[in-house]
């Protein structure tokens, strides 16, 4: 069982006061709460509600002849019920208090003064004395038997806090005990995870081109040929604009061309692109033209004419694209 981290109950984290580790040591061995009598006694409604939701098909909780084959007298409560009988349930939980606060709500005060506001239950350990029956009405106590020193946790900082539920019937004999234990914890800064890098808008990826983004993966810039009168064709498409010819394969450009336009975009903004970015129709040395960005270049120095060389944009793990940057100056 957990719980939720809740704020604190003074509306902001104030330092303990002077003393605070003994008046938390004196909580040891003290009354949480009085004896409190379940608002229902043990009933085979209950029981059977209990059985069904858990699963659990023993007959001894539902059917009394079965029951008495054990040598038992009657039908007998699961024994892990026995907190369910003594639960105030929820209107009870978020009623407001008559009488004033009660050790509970005192030691979660103190705790609180602490800076230990959120809470989660860490584990319960169950002795289990007598079985119940219908009719017998049980109620609890709990007292504190330790609360630990500071402790750091993956949680936060907080402190190991164990009482004890005795469990008894209308005759006052115990019939179980529940050793309860919650971890009490400032909880730990939360760090802002780093945003996730934007991606690169995503190409519409076809049979017909698809053997163009596979190629650019392997950082080879491919063109689509005609098979039968040989013509370049980019973008790539299912027929040859010259012959009607469907069959085509594929040559690797060299990857040398010059700038035929471009446009220095501005607007839309999109996080995956600095602004403002170069968008250049690149004619190619093999006499197709690419759309493609420019890299490593100012706009204010781009020429129509200006040679450039192929370079490629690894973008994320599943995108690669052809970019063009200025061809490097020959020597005189």
């Amino acid at each position: 069982m957990t719980g939720q981290g809740k704020p604190s109950r003074r509306g902001v984290e104030e330092q303990p006061q002077e003393g605070y580790e003994e008046r938390l040591r004196a909580f040891t061995g003290r009354e949480l709460r009085a004896s409190t009598p379940a608002q229902d006694p043990v009933n085979q409604p209950m029981i059977r509600h209990w059985a069904e939701a858990m699963g659990d098909t023993n007959p001894v909780y539902t059917d009394a002849e079965a029951a008495r084959a054990t040598g038992r007298r009657t039908v007998v409560a699961p024994a892990s019920m026995v907190q369910a009988w003594t639960m105030r349930g929820y209107a009870a939980t978020v009623a407001p208090r008559t009488g004033g606060a009660d050790g509970f709500d005192e030691l979660v005060a103190l705790l609180d003064e602490g800076g230990y506001t959120s809470v989660v239950a860490t584990d319960s350990e169950f002795t289990f004395l007598r079985e119940l029956e219908p009719g017998d009405h049980i109620a609890v106590r709990e007292s504190v038997e330790s609360v630990s020193a500071e402790k750091r946790t993956g949680l936060g900082t907080g402190r190991f806090v164990t009482t004890l539920k005795t469990y008894t019937d209308q005759h006052g004999a115990t019939v179980a005990t529940q050793r309860w234990r919650t971890l009490r914890f400032r909880p730990a800064p939360a760090e802002a995870p780093a945003p996730a890098p934007a991606l690169r808008p995503r190409p519409a990826v076809n049979r017909d081109n698809a053997f163009f983004f596979e190629g650019a993966r392997q950082h080879r810039l491919l063109i689509q040929r005609c098979a039968a009168c040989s013509v370049l064709r980019h973008p790539p498409g299912p027929c040859c604009p010259e012959c009607g010819s469907l069959e085509w394969d594929t040559v690797e450009a060299a990857g040398h061309g010059h700038v035929y336009s471009f446009v220095v975009n501005h607007h839309p903004r999109h996080p995956a692109f600095g602004s403002p970015y170069l968008v250049a129709v690149v004619a190619l040395a093999e006499g197709t033209r690419l759309i493609a960005n420019l890299t490593g270049v100012a706009p204010d120095e781009v020429t129509i004419g200006m040679p450039v060389v192929l370079d490629w944009l690894d973008a994320d793990p599943d995108l690669t694209l052809p970019v063009f940057r200025p061809a490097p100056m020959e020597a005189p």
